[in-house]
């Protein structure tokens, strides 16, 4: 009976020894979710995340389709895997894309790990099925059967070896040295509530209004704002801008940190400040908001409320700003009479 009961231990034993890889994948696939959501900024999130994408699934699917030995061998197996993956991973992101769930860290990764565990129990049952099952061994004379091979099949192999090791050094250096996003600011202008609606367009002389400046650097570097807040009266004639009356508002300076675009969760501002004004003159104006960055261009003379600099070298700025040339913004706004 013990020897029996032994005879079935090491059979069990054998057997798991011939599902080590689909194991090492399933349970790989379960530590990534693991440390995504654990530790998400581990160096491990992405030296699992790049297999766990880019070989997982198609090696789980060939596994399932060609559990045989004679099937497939292995050079082709690994060449398949690969180029299976990459046609995988974009339909699963295709079809999620018309889920309510959409295309997002969660769906993405649960979605792929369902996709290579599913797979990975299946190929094992199916190996346990096999007469001459595939078990892969790393033994590279064993796999290539060089003396076997013709001479072609051997300069395609040496290829492929060498495209599957490139494919590696490339995606390391990417880890390694991981490529600066694009640069940039946000700049905006919401209304008193903190939404964009509801803005103070209609305003009587003397009349408060507020709204709430905001600004997020995506810059990579910490950088000195200056805000320029001007009030102006142009018009387009001739095919161009006439700046009519142009008046200094506000100027104040805000310094920020880098701080990384979030793309995985809600959207956070970085800093935002209520501002709120008065204008004593009516008319039709054009409130411009301009954001300078560490460095403003000196003004003609010394800026003070309401001073005016129509006809000056200040006219370049809104006119820039006009042709997109300075980051800004800008608000109708109405004075009328109390």
């Amino acid at each position: 009976m013990e020897e029996t009961d032994k005879s079935v231990d090491q059979d069990s034993m054998k057997g798991w020894k011939h599902v080590w890889d689909l194991l090492t994948m399933f349970s790989l696939s379960i530590l990534l979710i693991m440390i995504i959501y654990i530790f998400p900024e581990s160096i491990w999130r992405k030296v699992i995340g790049l297999p766990f994408i880019l070989f997982f699934p198609g090696y789980s699917l060939i596994s399932f389709l060609f559990p045989e030995k004679r099937d497939l061998d292995e050079i082709e197996r690994i060449a398949l895997s690969f180029g299976l993956s990459i046609a995988i991973t974009p339909l699963i992101g295709l079809a999620l894309n018309y889920t309510p769930f959409g295309i997002r860290l969660t769906p993405i990764l649960i979605s792929i790990a369902s996709f290579n565990i599913v797979f990975c129990l299946l190929a094992a049952y199916r190996r346990f099925k096999a007469r001459d099952p595939f078990i892969p061994k790393i033994e590279i004379k064993k796999a290539i059967r060089w003396e076997e091979t013709s001479r072609l099949d051997r300069i395609l192999t040496v290829v492929l070896v060498i495209a599957i090791i490139a494919s590696i050094v490339t995606l390391i250096y990417i880890i390694v040295t991981p490529k600066q996003g694009e640069k940039f600011t946000e700049f905006y202008i919401l209304g008193s509530e903190g939404k964009a609606a509801d803005y103070p367009t209609k305003l009587r002389v003397g009349q408060n209004g507020t709204i709430i400046i905001g600004i997020a650097n995506h810059e990579y570097r910490t950088v000195k704002y200056t805000i320029e807040i001007w009030l102006v009266d142009a018009g387009y004639e001739n095919n161009r801008t006439v700046i009519h009356r142009m008046y200094f508002f506000d100027r104040f300076n805000v310094t920020l940190n880098h701080t990384p675009v979030n793309i995985e969760g809600n959207w956070t501002p970085q800093w935002e400040t209520p501002y709120t004004f008065t204008i004593d003159k009516p008319g039709r104006y054009k409130m411009w908001f301009l954001l300078f960055k560490d460095h403003v261009p000196p003004l003609p003379s010394k800026p003070e409320k309401m001073k005016d600099f129509t006809g000056t070298k200040a006219e370049k700025r809104i006119l820039d700003a006009v042709e997109g040339k300075i980051q800004s913004l800008n608000l109708n706004i109405v004075v009328k009479k109390r």
